[in-house]
């Protein structure tokens, strides 16, 4: 399977022949190295397959960044860690190997959404980190390896605690991160290889109108929500809608940006803050989605 971490670590056997080959030397070397011992111990006795990973766990990749791993060190998640599987799925596909590219690829699509289900709302995920996947490999794919699990790494550092906050949820805040992760995954998911409106009209106003479809779901499920800053983003949203079908309805490029400059603006996260305080969600926008609506 690929992603991270080359290879298991011996460093608890290691440990124990340093340990050995001590001697008669002082006793906080002793300590020191019987402790070291026993931590490199712990770590290979916590060594796990990356091929029987399972949803919530929580671990230690072994060795350097990208390529491909066999074991990690599985870790109490209230313990600091790396990274934690948040989704898993098979790979759908025939007998052939369909290639390092189209692998990643449906990683790519399938792994954000796998994710979504476990911690659903972005915005509480610890600073700095990110989505990876472990998926088969030419080789594994030949004995059977179909697997690909979803997991949130930290790109520097660790992080302690579950990610998984689904289950705490309440009904409110559930209903509002369906609707508002459903907004964003047609606004990028939807979005035209062109940079260029004019190059690809069609792709926009495909796009615009899977926008504006989710985001008449997303005021739907808002109506049934109480509260003043939830009522006044109701609003924003459904002004939002509409322009987005203008968008999508637009007869050329000119009319088009008319709309979509609205459209945009009116999701910008920014204007979710007050709502999803008063519904007790994490309140700090993303850096990479302040970003984009930066300009």
């Amino acid at each position: 399977m690929t992603i991270r971490a080359p290879y298991r670590s011996l460093r608890g056997i290691s440990a124990v022949a340093a340990l050995l080959a001590i001697g008669a030397v002082g006793c906080s070397g002793v300590s020191d190295a019987v402790n070291s011992a026993k931590d490199g111990a712990k770590k290979v006795a916590r060594q796990r397959s990356v091929f029987s990973l399972d949803i919530g766990d929580c671990y230690n990749p072994n060795g350097k960044d990208e390529g491909t791993a066999y074991a990690v060190e599985i870790v109490p998640c209230d313990e600091a860690h790396e990274g934690q599987v948040v989704g898993e799925f098979a790979i759908d596909k025939g007998k052939e190997y369909p290639g390092d590219d189209e692998v990643a690829t449906i990683a790519d699509n399938r792994c954000p959404v796998e994710a979504q289900k476990y911690a659903p709302d972005a915005w509480a995920l610890p600073k700095g980190v990110a989505l990876f996947y472990y998926t088969p490999t030419k080789e594994s794919w030949a004995t059977g390896d179909r697997a690909v699990s979803c997991t949130y790494t930290a790109e520097k550092g660790k992080f302690s605690g579950s990610l998984n906050t689904a289950k705490s949820l309440k009904p409110e805040q559930a209903t509002y991160l369906k609707g508002s992760n459903a907004v964003y995954e047609a606004l990028w998911a939807n979005q035209s290889e062109k940079d260029s409106v004019e190059d690809d009209l069609d792709g926009y106003k495909a796009q615009a109108k899977a926008v504006a479809a989710a985001l008449d779901a997303h005021v739907k499920g808002l109506d049934g929500i109480e509260g003043t800053e939830v009522g006044k983003l109701r609003a924003t949203l459904t002004k939002a809608a509409g322009n987005w079908k203008k968008a999508a309805n637009a007869a050329d490029a000119d009319a088009f940006y008319i709309a979509y400059d609205s459209a945009f603006t009116d999701i910008d996260p920014h204007k979710s803050v007050a709502a999803r305080k008063e519904l007790g969600l994490a309140t700090t926008v993303p850096a990479d989605e302040a970003e984009v609506w930066a300009g």
